[in-house]
């Protein structure tokens, strides 16, 4: 009996607790989710086609300030390669020149109740009774990223514009729903799924003359590649091949110094047929002309 409660002792003086200290980041996950979405869906509708093959450098000191500066920089230098455009890091070896700018990027909030919100009271008894808690019969919050980008390019020697995009915005959604204080139910662009408390529903089966949901189609391919954006993986064979020929003479803009830096070899020009006489007038209708060279000559003839 003795050794039993000398056991019970031991058991009791050996239990303990532990403790796990747990933070938070200094912005909340779906907030960070809801603007790279809307970046992401903005800067999949550019259409970088005219600067292919061409050496471009990114301007970006007009972000300055924008939420999420770095993730839109990297976004569009990403779209610029897939597109097929040089990228220089040196502004004076690109021939073009791209200027991005933002008019919006953030997020906003929408609130609904349907019950009695939250009420502070005076005290007027002995106990402290301050506020009535709220009781929602139905609640919802609406979360929206925004993002609005344009975008131009222009030659760096002339001065001239080559392209641009226009305004575009895109934007993603989180819905968030409280029925009867159960919740939240949680779905929108960010979401996969709908969600309970942070853990996705259960699917309950239907039976196949029940369930007439269209079957789910895979993104369209061209040439073997998914032609989704920069959300997909994708492989670049040719980023090995040396850079094409530009085209544009600088030497005969009368470009000089660090302006022609870029230069590239002219296209070969062939020297003119001397045969060809160039200095004889134009021939009169009716008449035999002769023939611009000497006649060649035939051998073994009579």
């Amino acid at each position: 009996m003795r050794a039993v409660g000398i056991g019970l002792f031991l058991c009791v003086a050996a239990t303990g607790c532990g403790t796990t200290r747990m933070t938070d980041t200094q912005r909340a996950a779906s907030e960070m989710l809801l603007v790279s979405q809307a970046i992401d869906n903005a800067v999949a509708q550019l259409d970088f086609t005219p600067l292919q093959s061409k050496t471009v450098f990114l301007d970006t000191q007009y972000l300055d300030g924008t939420v999420d500066k770095g993730y839109l920089i990297s976004s569009l230098r990403q779209h610029l390669l897939e597109s097929g455009a040089l990228i220089q890091e040196d502004r004076l070896k690109s021939t073009y020149v791209m200027e991005p700018r933002s008019g919006a990027v953030g997020t906003d909030k929408h609130s609904l109740l349907i019950g009695s919100p939250q009420v502070t009271l005076p005290s007027i008894t002995a106990v402290p009774i301050t506020s009535i808690p709220e009781i929602a019969l139905v609640k919802k919050t609406d979360q929206k990223g925004v993002a609005k980008i344009a975008v131009f390019a222009y030659n760096r020697q002339t001065g001239r514009a080559l392209w641009q995009s226009g305004t575009v915005e895109a934007n993603s959604t989180l819905k968030d729903t409280w029925i009867f204080g159960a919740g939240p139910f949680s779905r929108g662009t960010i979401r996969k799924e709908t969600e309970l408390a942070g853990e996705p529903l259960p699917k309950v089966p239907l039976p196949s003359f029940i369930d007439s949901r269209p079957e789910e189609k895979e993104p369209a391919t061209s040439g073997g590649v998914n032609q989704t954006g920069a959300s997909q993986p994708r492989a670049f064979p040719n980023s090995d091949a040396p850079p094409p020929a530009q085209p544009a003479p600088f030497a005969l803009l009368g470009l000089i110094g660090p302006a022609a830096v870029g230069e590239r070899p002219l296209y070969p020009v062939h020297p003119p047929d001397p045969t060809l006489r160039v200095d004889s007038p134009p021939p009169t209708v009716g008449t035999i002309q002769p023939p611009p060279g000497p006649l060649p000559k035939v051998i073994g003839g009579n």
